[in-house]
């Protein structure tokens, strides 16, 4: 396998992942302001899932970062 399509797929995989992640959290952001501006009681609750789920959708980056650099760097 030629080597500059490895590195083209492990640039996609990282680019095309953060992109995903970025736009979930503008989602996310507007949603929570949304929510709390409907409900200024639930604002603490709203946040601190806003939170969690910030966490998760932080790890989408984090794997396609592994699985490039995985990729790159095994020896087929």
């Amino acid at each position: 396998m030629d080597a500059g399509l490895v590195y083209i797929a492990a640039a996609l995989m990282i680019g095309f992942g953060a992109l995903g992640t970025a736009i979930g959290f503008g989602l996310l952001g507007g949603r929570l302001l949304e929510g709390t501006a409907r409900q200024p009681e639930l604002g603490p609750m709203l946040q601190g899932k806003m939170f969690l789920i910030a966490g998760l959708l932080d790890a989408v980056p984090m794997i396609g970062v592994g699985l490039g650099l995985f990729l790159m760097f095994t020896k087929a």
